[in-house]
């Protein structure tokens, strides 16, 4: 098992949550992914709008497809890939980032509570840090490590040529680190909501 895909120990998860909460986001652990995509249902009120980028996780809990057949959800991935016009499209993945809810996960935690993304359009992480009304993160713990430079090297040596082998084989070319996001604290009470999976999941 890779150096950056190592579960932590219980202590270590423990001042990973704690350095989470006082930074201040909402974190809650279950055990499974079947208990996550649980947690993202409670979250989750009925007749409202959903954005999720592209999330190995939230495919991996069964998130995705739950949400694409939720006749109570308006789920905005569909809306977007069903616009044949670029640049009605591009208007759309516009609104979509400022959706009520947005669900994703991140490339690394560090245990002092800062969250890493990277993205190479910056489609899936452009709603974080502020349209998104609500925010939910999904992430196994395997994504947790020491320190924020740590996370950097996660996403370098561990995250991308995964990702690069993902797009490649998915969207006949590779991937790219073109824009990151440092997620350091929310001010906004009760606007992001993490859900910690003790299991791995994702890269």
């Amino acid at each position: 098992m890779s150096l950056f895909n190592t579960l932590p120990t219980d202590e270590q998860l423990a001042l990973t949550v704690e350095n989470l909460s006082k930074r201040g986001f909402v974190v809650t652990v279950v055990g499974t992914k079947v208990q996550a995509l649980e947690k993202v249902k409670e979250l989750l009120p009925k007749d409202t709008d959903v954005h999720t980028g592209s999330s190995t996780t939230l495919d991996q809990i069964g998130a995705i497809e739950w949400i694409k057949n939720n006749p109570h959800i308006k789920y905005w991935s569909p809306l977007i890939w069903s616009e044949n016009d670029p640049e009605k499209r591009k208007e759309v993945r516009r609104n979509a980032v400022s959706a009520s809810y947005v669900l994703g996960s991140v490339n690394a935690i560090s245990m002092d509570g800062q969250l890493v993304a990277v993205d190479g359009s910056g489609s899936r992480v452009g709603s974080y840090l502020f349209t998104a009304e609500n925010l939910i993160i999904v992430s196994g713990i395997n994504k947790i490590v020491p320190t924020l430079d740590d996370a950097f090297k996660r996403v370098r040596e561990f995250v991308f040529p995964k990702e690069d082998e993902r797009a490649t084989q998915i969207y006949g070319r590779g991937s790219s680190m073109n824009k990151w996001i440092i997620f350091e604290g929310e001010i906004t009470p009760n606007r992001v909501k993490i859900v910690l999976v003790k299991e791995e999941l994702g890269f």
